[in-house]
């Protein structure tokens, strides 16, 4: 008898109709990849669940969606997370992971890495971020990136590919909301580029409430009202990393390792986890 294996989507969640039509494109993309495999979602924010809740709409968890496929008879699942760096949120995916497949009725799974998991990564994030930069920014025009960071050890990645790009393009700058690579020190790095305007591009899965609210909104705090208020022109970009084809190919390479180890494990009967789930 065939074994029933499913794709299950994790992401960090959230609750802007605009981003929920990203990720439903992203999951067409996945659907054309794997034909005829089954797709879930699951959202590791909890605040971003207890939202939507509100509003009616129900999400799962990472360990409630693993345990409603478990449910529906799946055997193997191949996990992708949809985070960009190795931090806590992704720590906490494979905790789910390691306990549905330890505790649950999933006889095994893997577990795909996030958008800039290695070496390797960080160069394939580089090329695609410098191959889609707006067409309408000129030579002497400075872009920056925003990453949302972490206070985990895995924000250095952040680091690596901000030190690549810099590399091939000096104006092109990586700064986080959180963490270490925080704005000011890039406020004073353009200002020593002598640069007029800044384009501003979100390094986050989608366009949420960070990019809308903490890149590019109106308040005081915003990223785009302090480039301006320190005399720069700013232009954001509104649009998230997964609606760059070829930084959402990255994912789906990552998904593609975890199918493909699920699927020779299954030929095989050994266990999967292509990322190591150790806490």
């Amino acid at each position: 008898m065939m074994t029933r294996s499913a794709i299950l989507l994790a992401a960090f969640g959230s609750s802007e109709p605009q981003a929920h039509r990203i990720l439903a494109r992203f999951e067409a993309k996945v659907r054309e990849a794997f034909p005829g495999r089954t797709v879930r979602w699951a959202f590791t924010s909890g605040r971003i669940r207890e939202r939507l809740a509100g509003e009616g709409k129900k999400t799962d968890s990472v360990s409630k969606a693993l345990a409603r496929v478990g449910f529906e008879r799946f055997e193997t699942v191949a996990v992708q997370s949809l985070h960009v760096i190795p931090g806590k949120e992704f720590e906490d995916l494979k905790r789910a992971v390691r306990d549905a497949e330890e505790n649950g009725p999933i006889a095994r799974t893997t577990l795909g890495a996030p958008l800039l998991a290695g070496p390797d990564d960080v160069e394939a994030a580089a090329a695609a971020i410098l191959r889609n930069l707006p067409p309408e920014r000129s030579p002497h025009e400075a872009v920056l990136l925003m990453g949302h960071g972490t206070w985990h050890q895995g924000d250095a990645v952040y680091d690596s590919l901000a030190a690549r790009l810099a590399e091939q393009d000096p104006l092109v700058k990586l700064g986080t909301l959180e963490g270490i690579d925080s704005l000011e020190p890039l406020l004073d790095a353009l200002r020593r580029d002598t640069v007029n305007t800044v384009w501003l591009i979100p390094l986050l899965a989608v366009v949420g409430a960070h990019v809308q609210r903490d890149m590019a909104g109106d308040g005081p705090n915003s990223w785009k009202s302090r480039i301006e208020a320190a005399g720069f022109a700013c232009k954001p970009v509104m649009r998230g990393a997964v609606e760059n084809e070829d930084l959402s190919d990255i994912w789906i390479s990552h998904l593609t390792t975890a199918v493909s180890e699920l699927d020779s494990d299954q030929a095989s009967g050994g266990q999967g986890n292509t990322v190591p789930l150790d806490p």
